[in-house]
C-alpha cells in the first residue's frame, strides 16, 4: 500500500521508503550484498527481473549494494548454508507469500524416512513454516533481514511488488547520490563491442 499523499509519504507510512531507507543504511553500515530470497520457485523470475533493475539503477560510480536472488527452496542447503555461516557482509531481503495454492502432501506409505508427520498437510503452510525457521536463524546468525509479506501469488500481487521495488529503487539510488535513469556502464561496453564488430 503506497501512499500517494506527499504529506503523509514518510518512512512510517510508506514501506518502499523505509525498505530504501533500510537498505541505504545497510549500505553505509559497510554492507556489501543485498539477497532477496523466496521460497517459491513461481518468484525466480522476480528475482532475475529485481537483480536487474537494481543492479542498473544503483551500480554506478563505485556505490550500491550487489543485488543477487536465490530460491532458497532449491538453494536452502548450499546458499542457505552461506546466508547462516558466512561473512557478515550481506542483507537478506525475504518475501514471505502469505496464501497459495497448495496441495497437500501425500501419505508415504511404506517409506521410513521419518517424514510421515507431515502427511496431510498443505504444502504450503510447511513451506512457510520453513521460511520462518530459516528467516529466524538468518537473523539470531547476524544477518539484517527484512520480511516482505505478500498476501498471495496473483496479477495484482506481483503487480504491487514491482511497483514497490521501482518505486524504493529510486528513492534508494538518490540516496546513494546516483542517477537511476542512466546506465554509463552499459553504453562503455556497447561502444567497445561496435568497435570490435566495426
Amino acid at each position: 500500500n503506497i501512499v500517494r499523499d506527499p504529506a503523509r509519504n514518510t518512512v512510517e507510512t510508506n514501506p518502499a521508503l523505509a525498505y530504501a531507507a533500510w537498505r541505504n543504511n545497510a549500505y553505509r553500515c559497510g554492507k556489501k550484498v543485498e539477497v532477496l530470497a523466496t521460497y517459491t520457485p513461481r518468484l525466480i523470475q522476480l528475482g532475475e527481473w529485481w537483480k536487474q533493475l537494481y543492479g542498473e539503477s544503483e551500480g554506478k560510480g563505485g556505490k550500491a549494494l550487489l543485488p543477487t536472488s536465490v530460491c532458497l527452496t532449491t538453494d536452502l542447503h548450499s546458499l542457505g548454508q552461506y546466508l547462516q555461516d558466512g561473512e557478515r557482509m550481506l542483507i537478506e531481503t525475504v518475501i514471505d507469500v502469505v496464501g497459495a495454492a497448495s496441495l497437500p502432501i501425500p501419505e508415504a506409505k511404506g517409506w521410513d524416512d521419518g517424514m510421515g508427520h507431515l502427511s496431510n498437510r498443505e504444502l504450503h503452510a510447511v513451506n512457510r513454516t520453513v521460511t520462518q525457521a530459516a528467516l529466524s536463524a538468518h537473523a539470531e546468525g547476524g544477518v539484517s533481514c527484512l520480511r516482505l509479506e505478500v498476501p498471495a501469488l496473483d496479477e495484482r500481487t506481483i503487480g504491487a511488488l514491482i511497483y514497490f521495488f521501482e518505486y524504493a529503487c529510486g528513492v534508494s539510488a538518490y540516496m546513494l547520490g546516483v542517477n537511476p535513469f542512466d546506465q554509463p556502464g552499459v553504453e562503455a561496453y556497447k561502444r567497445n563491442m561496435k568497435q570490435l564488430l566495426g
